[in-house]
């Protein structure tokens, strides 16, 4: 059997410097410094879909979900800010989420933080 999802997403966020966890809205998201969210997961939290949603580079949002929507979206209350939104009910690549999740950081982040991702 698979690992949980959920815990693969809590492995890749908790690797980043200074990041926490905790619910929030009933969900377990993440924090840098305890502070400012930058991913939280969605076990069908509005629809009846696994998945997780996390700040984006600009751009990446309407470049991921135009290309693949089977795999993207744009998630809810913060969709419009260019958050995307990551289905973990369908065939998944790991090694681009740990990507997609840094970039989340990175988004959020501040710079001495991403320097140290940099080292």
């Amino acid at each position: 059997m698979s690992e949980d999802p959920l815990e693969r997403v809590r492995r890749l966020c908790l690797a980043l410097p200074e990041t926490t966890e905790r619910l929030s809205h009933g969900e377990p998201t993440w924090f840098i410094r305890g502070k400012k969210t930058f991913a939280m997961y969605a076990d069908r939290h509005h629809d009846d879909r696994l998945g997780f949603w996390c700040a984006a580079p600009a751009g990446a949002q309407q470049a991921l979900v135009s290309a693949e929507p089977e795999r993207f979206f744009r998630p809810p209350y913060v969709g419009h800010r260019g958050w995307l939104g990551v289905y973990l009910d369908v065939a998944v690549d790991w090694d681009e989420i740990g990507e997609i999740v840094t970039d989340a950081y990175r988004t959020i982040a501040p710079k001495t933080l991403v320097a140290r991702l940099d080292e």
